[in-house]
């Protein structure tokens, strides 16, 4: 989807706030600008879901958890689409939490999707290749 250009007014204190994320990110203005509103747009669809840093990058989590949304729908797939299973398995999270997850996941399944996909992809093989200094033993 081709990118769109609108001029907006900001007040000067969100742009010092704009400006020193993006500094701490090492970002130009406008992809961390970009990047915040459309989080912000992602949180107000979806109450109970928060952003926050990782290794590697900004995930969408559960709020109140470091639970990652993708956490939550990769198990439900590996219980065979089982809701009470899936709470049981989240028990320390609410019913209002893991529907939170969920619901994140109807609106952003290809987002989810392709995180499940790349944890997936991390085999003892796989690992061994990318961090080759695993592999030695003392």
């Amino acid at each position: 989807m081709g990118a769109v250009q609108k001029s907006l007014r900001l007040s000067q204190a969100t742009v010092r706030e704009i400006e020193r994320v993006s500094k701490e990110r090492g970002e130009d203005f406008s992809t961390t600008a970009k990047e915040l509103l459309e989080e912000a747009l992602k949180m107000t669809r979806c109450p109970g879901i928060v952003f926050a840093p990782g290794i590697s990058g900004r995930r969408a989590r559960v709020a109140g958890t470091g639970i990652e949304v993708w956490e939550v729908v990769a198990q439900y797939r590996h219980l065979d689409h089982d809701e009470e299973q899936l709470r049981e398995a989240f028990h320390f999270l609410t019913p209002g939490q893991i529907k939170a997850a969920m619901g994140y996941y109807a609106l952003y399944s290809a987002e989810i999707d392709e995180l499940i996909a790349r944890n997936e992809a991390w085999t003892e093989d796989a690992l061994r290749e990318r961090h080759p200094a695993l592999n030695h033993r003392q």
